[in-house]
C-alpha cells in the first residue's frame, strides 16, 4: 500500500494504492476518488510528472492511467489546461445530505438587549488599525504567549481606563479574557479554590450569569434594588456570602446609578469581612445627562476585580473582555485560566490596542454616544405624543430605557408586541427573588428597551410599532 501526499502542482491528492498490480489499483483509486465525490468536477488534477514523483511509481504508469479514464470519460485532458475531472463524472453514490428543518426568520424589529447597532462597527478603522498591528507585530505575538495577555493590549488599556473611567491600574493586573462570561467564570472558579460558596447579585439582572455561577457550585443571594441601586446595608445580614456582584455605573436593566453611601458601604463590607467586589462595567462610556460616574474600583483596588468589554462599545462577537484584578487574585486567576483558556486572538488583542492607542476608540465612542443620545431623545419624544401615560427612566446613561407599564399589563404588551413582530423584553426576565424576606420585591410591570440596536433602516419602524402597542395599552 502506498499513499500520496502533497504535489507540486495541481490539487492535493491522496491515493491509497491496494495490491500488486501498480496500474490496476492506481486506475480504481483514482476512479473511485471521483466516482464517490471527493474529486469534485472541475478539478484539475496534478501534473504525471510530479504524481509519480509523489507516489514513487514510474511516470509512464500515471500517464496511462489517466489516459485510460480519460477514455473512460471520467477525466478530460485539454492542451495548456492540464488533466481535470470531467463534469460528466458526478459521484452516484453519495449519501443524501440529511434533511434540515428551515430556521424560522427572526423578528422584523429588535429591541432586545445585548447588543449595541452594529452597523456602527467602525470597519475601515479597524482594518487600519489591524493592518498596522499585523506590520508591527513581533513574530512571538503568534504564538501562545502571556496567560494575562498581549502586554501592548494590557499596556493600552492601562493607560484608557486610569483616564476615561478612574480606575487605579497597572498593566501587570490586568487580564484580557474572551467576554465577561469568561471573567466572570475566572473569578468563580478562583473564588472557590478559596473556599468562597456563597456570592450575592443584585436582584434584577441576566440569569445566565445566575446559571454560569450556580452550574460552578456557588449560592446566590439577593440584593434588593430600589432608586438608590443595590440596598448593600442587606450584606451585613446575609450570612457565608464572600463576593458580591454590582452593575454600579449604571444597574442593569434598571439604569440606576449605585448611590455614593452605599459605593462607600459595600466597600466598607469588603474591607471588614475580606469579601471581593466584583464591578460590571458593561456600558461605562455612554452617559447623557449627569456627570460621569467613575469607577467603584477606584475606592479600593484590592478589594475591587473591576470587569470591561468592547460588547457595548464596539461590538460583542470580537470577543474581548478585561478584567483588573487586585495583585493578591492575580496568581489564582492564571491558574484558573490554564484549565480553560478561551483566550481572544493575538491579532485581535493587537488590533484592540492599536485602535486605543492611535485614539480611534475615543473617536469612535464619543461618535456612537451621539448617535444613542439622539435614539434616546426620539424615543422619549415619540412616546409623550403616542403614549403619553407611560413613565420612562433610566434615561441618563446606557443604551437601554425602562418604559413603565399599567399593574397587570407586562406580558400582555410584550405579546402583543410580537404579534407585531417586534422583539422586547419585559422586567420580569430579569427578576431574581430577594434573599431577605424582609424586602419584597414589589411586581413592577415594565418593558426594558435597548434603543441602540435597531440599523439605520429599521429604527423608524421600529419606534412606530412600540409606539403603536403601547398607544393601544394606554388607551384601554
Amino acid at each position: 500500500m502506498r499513499e500520496s501526499g502533497a504535489t507540486s502542482a495541481g490539487a492535493d491528492l491522496f491515493l491509497e494504492l491496494k495490491g500488486h498490480r501498480l496500474r490496476a489499483g492506481f486506475v480504481k483509486a483514482l476512479r473511485e476518488a471521483v466516482r464517490t465525490g471527493r474529486l469534485t468536477p472541475g478539478t484539475r488534477l496534478p501534473s504525471s510528472r510530479s504524481l509519480a514523483a509523489d507516489l514513487g511509481i514510474a511516470r509512464n504508469t500515471v500517464a496511462d492511467s489517466y489516459a485510460e479514464l480519460v477514455a473512460e470519460g471520467w477525466l478530460i485532458a485539454q492542451q495548456g489546461s492540464g488533466t481535470r475531472v470531467a463534469k460528466r463524472a458526478e459521484p452516484r453514490d453519495r449519501p443524501a445530505a440529511p434533511r434540515t428543518r428551515p430556521t424560522a426568520p427572526g423578528p422584523t424589529y429588535n429591541l432586545l438587549l445585548g447588543s449595541p447597532n452594529l452597523a456602527e462597527f467602525p470597519r475601515k478603522l479597524w482594518l487600519a488599525a489591524a493592518r498596522r498591528a499585523l506590520t508591527a507585530a513581533p513574530n512571538e505575538a503568534f504564538a501562545l504567549g502571556d496567560a494575562l495577555g498581549r502586554i501592548e493590549l494590557r499596556t493600552a488599556l492601562a493607560g484608557y481606563l486610569a483616564r476615561a473611567r478612574g480606575v487605579d491600574v497597572e498593566p501587570g493586573r490586568v487580564i484580557i479574557c474572551s467576554g465577561f462570561h469568561h471573567g466572570l467564570q475566572l473569578v468563580a472558579l478562583a473564588l472557590r479554590a478559596r473556599q468562597v460558596r456563597t456570592l450575592a447579585v443584585e436582584a434584577y439582572g441576566l440569569d445566565i450569569y445566575r446559571d454560569l455561577l450556580a452550574d460552578l457550585g456557588m449560592r446566590m443571594a439577593s440584593l434588593y434594588v430600589d432608586e438608590r441601586g443595590a440596598r448593600v446595608d442587606d450584606l451585613a445580614r446575609l450570612r457565608g456570602v464572600g463576593a458580591v456582584l454590582l452593575t454600579p455605573a449604571h444597574q442593569f436593566p434598571t439604569g440606576v446609578a449605585l448611590h455614593p453611601e452605599r459605593r462607600a458601604a459595600v466597600v466598607d463590607w469588603a474591607r471588614a469581612t475580606g469579601g471581593l467586589i466584583l464591578e460590571d462595567d458593561y456600558d461605562g462610556e455612554f452617559r447623557y445627562d449627569r456627570e460621569p460616574v467613575g469607577a467603584l474600583q477606584g475606592l479600593d483596588p484590592e478589594r475591587v476585580v473591576y470587569f470591561g468589554t468592547v460588547s457595548k462599545s464596539l461590538a460583542p462577537g470580537l470577543r474581548l473582555a478585561w478584567m483588573v484584578v487586585p495583585a493578591h487574585l492575580v496568581p489564582d486567576i492564571v491558574a484558573a485560566k490554564g484549565h480553560s483558556d478561551w483566550m481572544s486572538s493575538a491579532l485581535d488583542q493587537l488590533t484592540l490596542a492599536e485602535f486605543i492607542t492611535s485614539s480611534a476608540y475615543d473617536r469612535h465612542v464619543r461618535t456612537t454616544r451621539l448617535h444613542y443620545r439622539r435614539r434616546r431623545d426620539q424615543l422619549v419624544a415619540a412616546l409623550a405624543q403616542h403614549a403619553p401615560g407611560v413613565h420612562v427612566s433610566g434615561l441618563a446613561a446606557g443604551l437601554q430605557v425602562v418604559i413603565e407599564l399599567p399593574p397587570g399589563t407586562e406580558r400582555a404588551v410584550v405579546d402583543a408586541a410580537a404579534r407585531e413582530d417586534l422583539a422586547v423584553s419585559g422586567m420580569a426576565e430579569f427578576r431574581y427573588e430577594v434573599a431577605d424576606s424582609r424586602w419584597q420585591l414589589p411586581a413592577r410591570d415594565a418593558l426594558v428597551v435597548n434603543y441602540a440596536a435597531p440599523s439605520g433602516t429599521a429604527w423608524t419602524g421600529a419606534l412606530d410599532t412600540l409606539c403603536r402597542v403601547l398607544s393601544s395599552v394606554t388607551r384601554r
